[in-house]
């Protein structure tokens, strides 16, 4: 020992437990960075059909559109690259890494997801085994032209971390991009690639055993699209799979209204805008979305509140309760899973004789009734905006007025608001969302380094956070013209 340093901790002392608690995390640590280093790898590799013959050269991996050869020099592109995702995953995988660790004492293997083959919740356990693709080709699973699936599903999750560790490693290995959000009462997603991956990622679902008796093929809504409509692939946990901004302990799926069928939908949408054309409706057709979304298409006839979250839903209705008082409410969303808790929140407040809900919201509909009660486009949350299923235009340029119902962002760099403006405004330099955001356009060029503008505009100040609607049912003329 060196004079007048002090003792090493003995194995037993309090300072030496800790110590080798140190240590142990470091190491557990470093295994997770290893797992889920060798997960992006893996998930990076061109199926075996696509590379050159055994003895030959080729591409084994591709990653940034670029291709590799050799292990060492993915190893070094991932390495350089991807940095900030592998430790992001780590941190997903490190209790399973150490579990690993402890049984194995060596990485488990590669072509399992980490920390997923030990995947499980009590019952029904989940099966952690990524797809085969070594029959499909590389231009196969990449292929541009694809589709875009929406999907959702309730139902309890008791360990989301280690579920969405598994899907950011499926979309991964299939080379999908968009948005899953996972949490303990289910999974929401929205995921696009060609028609092999996402034929495969609905056949991968499908058959896990925690979504057995509560995912069916019905219940994925596809669209034309492909990767290229999202940025890249984003997969979390959150408190809710759909963001209301209420605690699904306090306001639970479970507590749904009625579902009814594309076809019952639609009869009770007839019938509705029948009596109302007469004064004689007991109904509220009631859209669930946001405002943008209902301004470039909605069913006729219908309560679009002028809301701009769906966080915002739960204050509108208890904002007008005396709207709902003894109505029957036949509600509907995109895709059905803002009617799953808006309809619960509606039912918590007793003030309703009924609330329905469209099964499979505006996409199921327009699948059986494309030229039905439903006019104007379908607001999708990706980069086409819009999705179209008949040639009804019902929204106008912002500045011209002219028929037009395709969105841009505003072209000031600071704002997140969508614009309606016709090719030949735009053409005027009319990209704005409002005035207010093109004098902040202006502004941008000469702020100084480092100032941030609010992002407030026009748009927002004019518009009140919860709109209070008058009670009174209002005469649907567009219905009542569809029904004559």
């Amino acid at each position: 020992m060196v004079p007048g340093e002090a003792p090493p901790p003995s194995p037993g002392s309090p300072r030496g437990s800790a110590a080798a608690e140190t240590v142990a995390a470091r190491k557990q640590s470093a295994f997770a960075r290893r797992m889920a280093f060798a997960l992006f790898v893996k998930a990076k590799e061109v199926p075996a059909a696509a590379q050159c013959p055994a003895g030959g050269g080729g591409v084994r991996w591709r990653c940034c559109r670029q291709a590799f050869e050799e292990l060492s020099v993915i190893h070094r592109h991932v390495a350089l690259q991807h940095a900030a995702e592998i430790e992001q995953q780590a941190v997903v995988t490190a209790p399973e890494a150490a579990a690993e660790e402890t049984s194995s004492g060596s990485p488990a293997p590669a072509g399992k997801a980490a920390g997923l083959n030990g995947l499980s919740h009590s019952s029904p356990e989940i099966s952690c085994m990524l797809p085969d693709t070594s029959h499909t080709s590389y231009d196969d699973l990449t292929c541009k032209v694809g589709e875009v699936l929406l999907y959702y599903c309730y139902c309890e999750v008791k360990d989301p971390e280690k579920l969405c560790a598994w899907q950011k490693a499926l979309c991964q290995h299939l080379h999908l991009t968009g948005k899953v959000r996972v949490a303990s009462e289910g999974i929401n997603g929205t995921v696009g690639g060609s028609k092999v991956a996402t034929k495969l990622y609905t056949e991968v679902m499908l058959s896990q055993p925690l979504f057995k008796d509560v995912l069916c093929r019905e219940d994925f809504k596809s669209s034309a699209g492909g990767s290229h409509c999202f940025p890249d692939l984003r997969v979390g946990v959150f408190k809710e799979i759909v963001p209301m901004g209420i605690d699904p302990k306090i306001v639970s799926y479970k507590e749904t209204g009625i579902h009814l069928s594309p076809q019952e939908f639609h009869r009770e949408v007839k019938q509705y805008l029948s009596q109302a054309s007469q004064g004689q409706s007991d109904t509220i057709l009631l859209d669930c979305r946001n405002f943008y979304e209902s301004k470039i298409g909605h069913f006729q006839g219908c309560l679009a509140p002028d809301i701009r979250k769906f966080s915002y839903f739960p204050s509108y209705v208890d904002e007008n309760l005396e709207l709902f008082k003894d109505k029957r409410v036949l509600m509907y969303c995109t895709g059905g899973i803002r009617c799953e808790r808006g309809s619960a929140y509606l039912r918590s407040k007793a003030v309703c004789r009924e609330v329905y809900q469209l099964k499979g919201g505006i996409h199921k509909y327009l699948e059986e009734f494309p030229d039905g009660f439903y006019r104007g486009k379908l607001f999708v949350f990706d980069d086409r905006y819009a999705i179209c299923s008949n040639e009804d235009i019902i929204s106008a340029c912002r500045y011209c007025g002219t028929l037009w119902d395709q969105y841009k962002l505003c072209s000031s760099q600071h704002c997140r608001q969508l614009v309606l403006t016709c090719p030949s405004c735009r053409n005027k330099g009319l990209t704005a969302c409002c005035a207010v955001c093109q004098e902040k356009e202006l502004q941008m060029t000469s702020r100084a380094p480092g100032q941030t503008l609010k992002e407030e505009c026009e748009c927002t100040q004019r518009r009140p956070r919860i709109p209070i609607e008058h009670v009174f049912q209002r005469m649907p003329e567009e219905g009542k013209k569809l029904l004559d």
